[in-house]
């Protein structure tokens, strides 16, 4: 077995991009390799055939891997419900709430279930790339980390740092992620990988080589600004980064998705703004969300807490203009929920019987027992895969059956989380989006499907990581663990 840990100077470094590449780079090499993270911190997941519930940058690496997602690539998921309490996933399944006060010396069990899990896939597969979290310069956690150096140092981890250049810096970033780690860390710190360069990185050369005299780390390469690359984001940082295909000739879609403060599967609506001609933009700006010609509540980790947000920031109102104008809405999960008669929750918020914003014939009696699993309902004679997350469980009475959910007037509500990546549906919803609000827009049918940009995306990915880093020595470095 073997094993290689990438960390970054930061989130959003480039850890989730890096690992996803090397998958598939090892994987073209007809390696058996799988990927893996501890821990993350995200409301973005993603339900595995086996209905275990990961994230999603560990299923994108998995589908990069060849390899079937499963619990153990990701077998901690922290989601936060409020600032000081996330609930916990643990190997796929719920497993309690952790409160802040306790996230630096309550997680034992947690680590050991992480640990575990590292050792089930190193003893099953040739090769394990591991994504760190945030920064190992986060000393503060030290003591209780089991996904940056508390996992290297269990498993004896070479570790490469990742840098983002973008951000400015990177040079201070990476002396200063070596220079914060105690010895027995630092021996593990093999070198470095600076990503998101623009230009000629050869300025860059005198730079690294001081990091490379004053620290003993050697430099793997320089990774370029890849402008057709996008990675299903782990945190807010990402939501408003999809890339987009700009055509000036073409009649442009509108859509306006609310950016809830609990926003959760904001990768919902990624697909849309992958399709041509269609602009998505993420607001809370009520303007914006008035004159859109779609307006899409997504997924939230508190419905109750988000709907409060939501009229006071005068968006309730809009919703609900919205839907007696006829002018589409769609929501999704808990923007489904929002959209209901009453809301009874004694679970994520526990603030009980509220009432909904009153737009479908709708009543939401939050469980205890969450759902967790993959789906395929019928549009139109359409099949649509995706699936769900939720402890809502929805009593419908009345309206046209949409999906799972149900629509009234132009409004529509569905659970069904990864419904907008089915090529078919997406464009059939937006065409009559289309209709009913006089747009021009109509779908390219040359266009790429959702599933062929990913997979271009991936190739790109991997192509890049050929092109630019010493991916001879990264592999070689990985023997190490095996040692």
């Amino acid at each position: 077995m073997s094993g290689l840990l990438m960390t970054g100077t930061s989130s959003d470094a480039g850890k989730s991009a890096l690992v996803t590449g090397l998958c598939r780079v090892a994987a073209r090499r007809g390696i058996d390799v799988v990927p893996f993270k501890s821990q993350n911190m995200s409301n973005n997941s993603m339900v595995c055939p086996d209905g275990a519930e990961i994230g999603r940058a560990q299923y994108l690496q998995a589908t990069a891997a060849g390899v079937v997602p499963e619990a153990r690539m990701n077998p901690v998921l922290l989601k936060p419900g409020t600032d000081r309490r996330s609930f916990i996933v643990l190997m796929g399944s719920p497993a309690g709430e952790l409160d802040a006060g306790e996230y630096a010396t309550g997680r034992r069990r947690l680590a050991e279930a992480a640990f575990d899990a590292y050792a089930d896939l190193a003893a099953r597969h040739e090769l394990v790339l591991c994504e760190g979290a945030g920064s190992p310069a986060e000393i503060n956690l030290r003591s209780g980390d089991y996904v940056n150096m508390g996992l290297a140092r269990r498993f004896t981890l070479p570790t490469v740092i990742i840098g983002d250049i973008d951000r400015g810096g990177v040079l201070a970033c990476l002396y200063g992620t070596w220079a914060l780690l105690e010895e027995a860390d630092r021996a593990l710190l093999r070198g470095y990988v600076i990503n998101k360069f623009r230009g000629d990185a050869s300025i860059l050369d005198p730079g690294l080589d001081e990091i490379d005299r004053r620290t003993g780390m050697r430099d793997y390469g320089v990774l370029p600004w890849l402008p057709d690359v996008w990675i299903d984001g782990e945190d807010s940082l990402r939501v408003d980064r999809w890339a987009r295909d700009e055509d000036p000739g073409r009649s442009a879609l509108h859509v306006a998705v609310v950016r809830l403060p609990r926003i959760s599967n904001a990768t919902d609506v990624e697909a849309l703004a992958a399709e041509p001609g269609v602009d998505v933009q993420v607001t809370d700006d009520p303007r914006v969300a008035e004159r859109a010609d779609l307006l899409v509540l997504p997924g939230s980790r508190a419905a109750v807490d988000d709907l409060a947000w939501l009229a006071g920031r005068g968006l309730g109102e809009v919703v609900v203009r919205r839907h007696a104008q006829g002018r589409p809405v769609l929501g999704i999960c808990g923007g489904y929920e929002m959209l209901a008669e009453r809301l009874d929750d004694g679970v994520e918020s526990r603030s009980g019987l509220v009432p909904g914003l009153g737009l479908l014939p709708v009543r939401v009696l939050f469980d205890d027992d969450k759902t967790v699993r993959v789906a395929t309902h019928d549009h139109r004679g359409t099949a649509v895969t995706g699936y769900e997350i939720h402890h809502g469980r929805c009593r419908i009475d009345g309206g046209e059956p949409f999906l799972d959910g149900v629509r009234s007037a132009n409004t529509w509500g569905t659970m069904l989380h990864g419904c907008l990546e089915n090529d078919d549906f997406r464009r059939a919803l937006l065409s009559e989006v289309a209709a009913l609000t006089g747009s021009g827009w109509s779908p390219d049918e040359r266009a790429d499907g959702y599933a062929q940009r990913r997979e271009r995306m991936i190739e790109t990915l991997a192509d890049a990581i050929t092109e630019h880093l010493d991916v001879d020595a990264l592999l070689a470095l990985a023997k190490e663990s095996a040692r």
